[in-house]
């Protein structure tokens, strides 16, 4: 009876997070798509723009650690809530201001931060909690609606901020997106995160105090004793670095390159969030992987390919037409790979990092990733002035093929899953013997 009575409850879970995400990640996403478009409007200032965009990034860099510590030292489902609460009062504050004395920017950069730093604690305590909420069998399925509930903001929001700009007042905006926070509050609530928990330091029990800067020299000593979880982390950052050629390089090469209308621009990057929503359903209903880290591997070596290509308008003379074809292609296959590469390994970090050392580690991952994320914008953004923005593309793209060929090389993923060892020495086998 107990064993139903959970798998009832993982599958309301399923549902209960996905929905919130939807609204939390919606909510997010149109709120900085008007306050973008608020700031621009009202400065005509790039600086104030950009600086909106540091107050984003940079807290959340900074307070990493600390979600990663909070999350594996108290109470994840009391971070979630509280965090959405301080996400409810700090539009409400906004509000306030707006009703009060008149929107301003110090107003908008302020809550930005406290947005930012609601979001950190918030991610790294749900993504901490999927093995807390749902049996191991649907991990996938959880991983694949989260993706899913954020590629819907991502093709939803724009219009919807957009309309929502255009219609409505600030005030009556900034009441919806609490509304839409408070449900999210109401949801998290229901939530039973330690359903499929396996946490040896409950989190009421504190009879080992630790400081903050201990427990993270704990987690990294977690780490350096796991070369699978380990490779897996660093493939990721060295993506995520090299990624910024991308970012910088393919709004560079047909903004100012190719000369691309707006309205093309838009839809080539829907296709990016279309092909990551298709795919997101299709894992969501498919069984799990059997060999995760193998799929990710091909993903990225695919991503390397289409990434590469990007640059091929430079080389090769196109009609306008079969040119904007072209990009829609390359951005919903980047939307796909991008999804193939990311579920897989989600998966397996989630069922091999231990449940009490899971918010350290994620936080470690976070942190490094906001980092570099920047970093990679400004470098890629000083080689494109300097050299040809193909040549750029495609030796970032040779890097990023050789790097995953070494760091998941075949001993690596004959270590990570010794099946596929044991399966190429049945083929063998079989055709030594027919």
């Amino acid at each position: 009876m107990e064993e139903i009575y959970k798998l009832k409850k993982a599958t309301y879970h399923l549902w209960t997070f996905t929905i919130s995400k939807l609204i939390s990640s919606f909510g997010s996403q149109v709120y900085s798509f008007a306050i973008s478009f608020y700031i621009l409007q009202m400065t005509g200032s790039a600086t104030s723009f950009a600086t909106n965009l540091i107050c984003n990034i940079l807290p959340r860099t900074l307070v990493s650690p600390f979600a990663g510590y909070a999350a594996d030292k108290y109470s994840r489902k009391k971070i979630v809530i509280i965090a959405q609460i301080c996400t409810t009062l700090a539009i409400g504050g906004l509000l306030l201001v707006t009703l009060t004395s008149g929107l301003s920017l110090v107003a908008i950069y302020i809550t930005t931060c406290v947005l930012s730093i609601t979001s950190c604690f918030s991610g790294v305590a749900f993504t901490s909690s999927i093995t807390g909420l749902v049996n191991k069998e649907r991990i996938q399925r959880a991983m694949s609606m989260n993706q899913m509930s954020m590629s819907f903001a991502s093709i939803g929001s724009p219009a919807v901020g957009g309309l929502l700009y255009g219609t409505v007042s600030m005030p009556v905006f900034l009441i919806t997106y609490m509304v839409a926070s408070t449900v999210a509050v109401i949801l998290e609530s229901t939530m039973n995160f330690n359903l499929f928990a396996n946490r040896k330091n409950n989190e009421v029990d504190q009879e080992k105090e630790e400081s903050m800067w201990q427990s993270m020299k704990e987690g990294i000593q977690y780490l350096k004793l796991q070369p699978i979880i380990m490779s897996m982390i660093w493939i990721g950052l060295l993506v995520n670095f090299l990624f910024g050629a991308f970012e910088v390089g393919y709004s560079f090469i047909l903004i100012e390159k190719l000369k691309i209308s707006s309205i093309h621009f838009g839809l080539t990057e829907g296709a990016f969030a279309v092909g990551m929503l298709l795919l997101s359903i299709y894992l969501s209903v498919r069984k799990e992987f059997n060999f995760p880290f193998l799929v990710s591997k091909r993903g990225i070596i695919g991503l390397g390919i289409t990434m590469s290509a990007i640059g091929l308008p430079l080389i090769v003379s196109m009609s306008y037409n079969f040119m904007f074809v072209f990009y829609v292609l390359i951005m919903f296959s980047f939307g796909v790979l991008i999804i193939f590469v990311n579920t897989p390994l989600q998966v397996m970090m989630q069922k091999l990092i231990d449940d009490d050392f899971k918010g350290r580690v994620f936080s470690i991952l976070e942190t490094f990733s906001m980092a570099l994320m920047p970093l990679g914008m400004v470098i890629y953004g000083f080689l494109y002035d300097i050299f040809s923005a193909q040549w750029v593309l495609i030796l970032s793209s040779a890097m990023l093929i050789v790097i995953v060929l070494y760091l998941a090389r075949p001993s690596v993923i004959r270590h990570v899953h010794p099946e596929v060892g044991e399966r190429k020495k049945i083929k063998k086998e079989v055709e030594s013997f027919s």
